[in-house]
């Protein structure tokens, strides 16, 4: 029987750090004092519910939850758990109730003295602090009983006995409270590696773009300098000159309002329209260069798809997904773009006969710094997968070498009964 009941206690507290470290140990929640207060209180008083009754007094490890919520969650988290031990002592009631009370009430000024200044110290140093402290309740358990057997009418044979319970639950108490901190304290490094980790990619992400925009807008600017040092040397306003300036310049403001859109695409303007008119649109726009390049560019488009975003930016990723379509086939080649509805969703597929690509290329599609093509940057791509993304929406890229390339751009569609919508 009290074999059974202090394994039932220490699976109880052990609760709460299980939460901690394994279902909320990336959520909000968990900074929250009241929250830890809570959980750890409800511990506590499931172990007083549940406690072992003997001599007319209660055995449990009720104060293994409040040692835990006074260290690593705050005064506040402590204060709420003694609030929790003193309801749950009310209601079992009993012949010791206001030795009950006392108990709980000097149980909590050891931790309590601790609590703020606790978490200054290193993970090491806490788990040993912990264990100390968990010491604390089992001594003040241990005068509490000594002044209960002074009071009462208890023979030496039943005291002996009572002393045995009283090791027993201490010694179990400071065992608890040592595994519970140290699995506190592996789920805080865990959670601290994986924000090391985190800052250290931005770091890297910050760097790698740093080098790519010197690089990138370097390229213009070398060549606006060259021909500004030309005309001053020839100590003429050539008009040649000035429009390849003006070229390079606006190359510059391209790429770099390119990385700005990369960063944080915006939806300015949000307005519902029928998506195979903007395709359409994009298709009539993009067929001179179709022609240019020798390429048969050519539509498909479902009518009544209705979505709900901004037209201008969805315009800019369709421009940046058929106009790669285009530049990757061949003289001869087909570029094709179909629309329609499937599981409540707008489909748009761009379609294409060129190379194909690599299933290492597929990988690699989206980040900033690659491109199939000679002087690209990666960036319309990834400007356009971003884009997609902030509208709720997917692109899913298909191919395979000497097979063409297959990109399917996935839209929620407006949840309105238009005319033509499918049904």
């Amino acid at each position: 029987m009290l074999a059974e009941k202090l394994t039932l206690h220490v699976l109880i507290v052990l609760v709460p750090v299980l939460i901690y470290t394994v279902i909320l140990e990336n959520k909000r929640i968990t900074a929250s004092p009241y929250f830890s207060g809570i959980i750890y209180g409800i511990a506590s008083f499931l172990c007083m519910i549940f406690s072992f009754y003997d001599y007319g007094l209660y055995w449990d490890l009720r104060y293994v939850p409040m040692v835990l919520a006074l260290l690593y969650g705050g005064p506040a988290a402590g204060l709420i758990v003694f609030i929790f031990i003193l309801l749950a002592r009310t209601y079992v009631g009993g012949e010791a109730i206001l030795f009950g009370y006392i108990s709980a009430f000097l149980a909590l000024i050891g931790p309590f003295l601790f609590s703020k200044r606790f978490r200054k110290y290193k993970p090491k140093k806490r788990i040993q602090l912990s264990i100390i402290i968990g010491f604390w309740p089992a001594v003040v358990q241990l005068c509490i009983l000594l002044s209960f057997l002074i009071t009462s009418d208890y023979t030496f044979t039943s005291s002996k006995k009572l002393l045995f319970y009283v090791f027993i639950f201490g010694i179990l108490q400071v065992i608890a409270i040592g595994i519970a901190a140290k699995l506190l304290e592996a789920g805080i490094e865990r959670k601290m590696m994986k924000q090391e980790i985190i800052r250290t990619e931005k770091l890297n992400t910050i760097g790698e773009l740093a080098a790519s925009i010197a690089h990138e807008v370097r390229n213009p600017l070398t060549v606006v300098k060259g021909f500004l040092q030309l005309m001053e040397k020839e100590k003429k306003n050539d008009e040649q000159y000035m429009r390849l300036i003006l070229s390079e310049i606006g190359r510059a403001e391209s790429i770099l309002n390119d990385y700005l859109n990369f960063a944080k695409p915006k939806l300015k303007k949000i307005e519902e329209f029928q998506l195979s008119e903007v395709i359409h649109s994009v298709v009539y726009l993009l067929n001179a260069l179709a022609v240019k390049q020798g390429v048969r560019l050519s539509c498909q488009l479902q009518p009544g798809l209705y979505i709900e975003t901004d037209r201008s930016q969805l315009k800019q990723a369709l421009v940046n997904l058929i106009k790669n379509a285009i530049e990757a086939t061949p003289e001869g080649g087909k570029v094709r773009v179909q629309l329609f509805f499937k599981s409540g969703h707008a489909h748009t597929v761009i379609s294409d006969t060129g190379k194909g690509m690599t299933a290492d290329q597929l990988s690699k599609i989206g980040t900033v710094f690659y491109s199939t093509k000679d002087k690209g940057t990666g960036l319309g791509t990834t400007v356009s997968l971003r884009i997609i993304e902030t509208m709720k929406g997917r692109v899913a890229y298909k191919s395979e070498l000497g097979s063409g390339t297959e990109v399917t751009m996935i839209l929620p569609i407006k949840n309105k009964n238009k005319r033509g919508a499918p049904q």
